[in-house]
């Protein structure tokens, strides 16, 4: 028999090792695996590596983006530079083009003249495609993907990789969020930011860096009005959304956060909630899978449950 490699043993370590602690019994729907999830299966928003994004002239839409520093940090840094320094405040969506992207930024990029100042942000990073998959905590997915030999999860953010290359990168699911760039690899520095609003358009994986997730408010940015013939950008006789504000979560007080926490990919609870997607036992369904896809691999948010607070001496 042919020996495992070092990658593969390890590999299937980081995928035993969501599965070694308490899972939920097999043969429950996706609703119970959840209902049943421990609290410690769950974790908070982090403050240094969340964005609030208020569109609307009032803010009353909210998104909530989550970055990715382990595999961009350079462009989480200037990130949360920018949003630290309130670039993107009286901004807009400038770009909704149909099943592919929404986009986002200062309308005036393209004229120096115009164009918001960039503060104490860089206005130049390298390219941030992929990162070393060695001693990355990946929690691996079974099911076959086209896209790539390896998928699975890190840090909740989807991930696809290549032994042969010894490199991983964000895949582009629906939700992720990329830096738009031009036609030079290290053209981009965050302060052009895009959502994927359609099917997952994988080809643009390894093209460009992506910088992070939306948690929630999706419904905000999918459901825009699409811009016009030229790939979907506005014209100037169209109506753009406005960006009120876009705050890092460290920034706001306290008593303001969004109160939210994400199902953490590397529990028990994750592997139990892919095989209740896998093989369906709510009774509406007649047929199950018994696959799921990187991108169709969801990763629950919720409001975050009080936790108990045990009593001094116990």
């Amino acid at each position: 028999m042919k020996p495992l490699s070092r990658l593969t043993v390890a590999l299937a370590l980081m995928t035993s090792c969501a599965a070694a602690s308490a899972a939920p019994p097999a043969g429950l729907t996706v609703a119970q695996v959840l209902e049943r999830s421990p609290a410690n299966d769950w974790r908070p928003l982090d403050p240094q590596n969340t964005l609030l994004m208020d569109l609307g002239a009032e803010g009353s839409r909210q998104v909530i983006i989550e970055l990715a520093p382990r595999f961009a940090p350079q462009h989480a840094a200037n990130i949360r530079t920018l949003a630290h320094e309130g670039y993107w405040d009286g901004l807009a969506i400038n770009r909704v083009q149909d099943n592919y992207v929404t986009q986002w930024g200062d309308p005036n990029a393209d004229h120096p003249d115009k164009a918001k100042p960039l503060g104490k942000a860089l206005a130049k990073l390298p390219a941030e495609f992929s990162v070393p998959l060695k001693g990355l905590p990946l929690v691996r997915l079974p099911d076959a993907d086209g896209w790539a030999a390896v998928s699975g999860f890190v840090d909740g953010m989807p991930v696809a990789a290549d032994p042969k290359t010894g490199r991983a990168w964000l895949a582009h699911c629906y939700g992720v969020v990329g830096a738009g760039r031009d036609m030079a690899v290290d053209s981009s520095n965050g302060t052009e930011l895009y959502t994927v609003i359609g099917q997952s358009p994988r080809g643009l994986d390894l093209n460009i860096t992506v910088v992070g997730r939306v948690l929630q408010g999706m419904q905000h940015l999918a459901a825009l009005p699409r811009g016009g013939a030229e790939m979907g950008f506005y014209g100037p006789d169209e109506q753009r959304t406005t960006i009120q504000r876009v705050r890092l979560l460290a920034d706001v007080p306290e008593a303001e956060r969004p109160s939210l926490e994400v199902l953490r990919t590397d529990s028990a609870t994750w592997p139990a909630l892919l095989d209740a997607r896998r093989v369906r036992k709510e009774d509406w369904f007649v047929h199950s899978p018994r696959h799921i896809g990187l991108c169709n691999a969801t990763v629950p948010v919720r409001p975050r449950a009080p936790r108990a607070v045990e009593a001094p001496g116990k």
